[in-house]
């Protein structure tokens, strides 16, 4: 099973350093260095201590930097943590092909478990960062689509493709129990309003500082729709009393707890059939969230 071929955009610094002295040369002082780890989809660098800039690396991800630049600004006032701020859109140029932003910097230290305290408390502000979020006003927010690949949306938009990575994954990955966990999700749907959602909720867009959580970053995925789609950090970080505490602060029925372990089940199958960028180590980790997917789900079975 294969991914979509998308031409990367090489980008460094010396890239970011013209195109800020074409375009912002206000900036033009300021040093420019490269934010490590970069990201993938999107490559960020400093520019001075207070800024940041940030372009896309391939063209799926380019609509969303008109969009964190329209919505952030809206969003940021009802929200408990900082959140990054477009402050300006840079246009092409200097032979990078697609718009790119300049942003607020928010500094701290991505939640892995080596960085966070008490994972109880950072679960539970996490589950109030995201009803404050869901409390937003939706009524004009952009609806799931390719925009944000469809977070917010139906997961009968991935069906294919989860069940084609079990196929490959056959003899890794129990596809008769794996496939009672899909088929739970998709047999629900969202029945209320639309509610704004983060879309990309993992480690590495949690900052902490001081072992708490501090910041929550990269709306590139948000939109309006179901928030199970924001659920998935419950298998991919939080375990135990944090993933019970999460649970119960955020008040979700169900059926939505439900939609939100198939939209965890369906990231990790294709990444362990086709980890990006052939990194092993992301299969290994995909895997272990399987594991506990499909372990809650035995759980939950027995206890009916």
């Amino acid at each position: 099973m294969c991914r979509p071929v998308e031409i990367m955009v090489e980008i460094d610094a010396a890239l970011v350093r013209r195109l800020i002295a074409a375009q912002f040369p206000h900036f033009a002082h300021l040093d420019v260095r490269p934010v490590v780890p970069g990201g993938w989809d999107n490559r960020t660098f400093r520019l001075g201590g207070d800024l940041a800039v940030r372009l896309p690396s391939t063209e799926s991800h380019v609509a969303q930097v008109a969009k964190e630049h329209r919505w952030l600004p809206v969003l940021a006032p009802g929200l408990p943590l900082p959140v990054p701020v477009s402050l300006a859109v840079g246009v092409p140029g200097e032979g990078y092909p697609w718009p790119w932003s300049v942003r607020r910097w928010i500094g701290g230290e991505t939640a892995d478990s080596g960085r966070v305290g008490d994972p109880v408390l950072l679960a539970q502000g996490l589950a109030g960062f995201l009803a404050a979020l869901q409390d937003i006003d939706a009524s004009d927010g952009p609806p799931a689509g390719a925009h944000n690949f469809h977070r917010g949306g139906s997961l009968a938009v991935y069906d294919d493709g989860t069940r084609a990575a079990l196929e490959a994954l056959r003899g890794e990955v129990d596809p008769a129990e794996a496939l009672e966990v899909w088929d739970a999700a998709l047999a629900t749907s969202w029945q209320r309003t639309p509610v704004w959602v983060h879309g990309d909720v993992a480690a590495g867009n949690l900052l902490v500082r001081d072992g708490r959580l501090a910041a929550i970053i990269d709306f590139g995925c948000c939109g309006t729709g179901d928030p199970a789609t924001d659920l998935v950090i419950a298998w991919t970080l939080l375990e135990g009393d944090a993933r019970t505490a999460f649970r119960q602060a955020l008040e979700l029925d169900a059926a939505t707890w439900a939609r939100g372990r198939g939209w965890a089940l369906w990231k990790a199958l294709i990444t362990m059939a086709d980890p990006p960028g052939g990194k092993p180590a992301l299969a290994d980790a995909a895997r272990l969230v399987v594991a506990e997917v499909l372990a809650e789900h035995r759980r939950e079975d027995a206890r009916r």
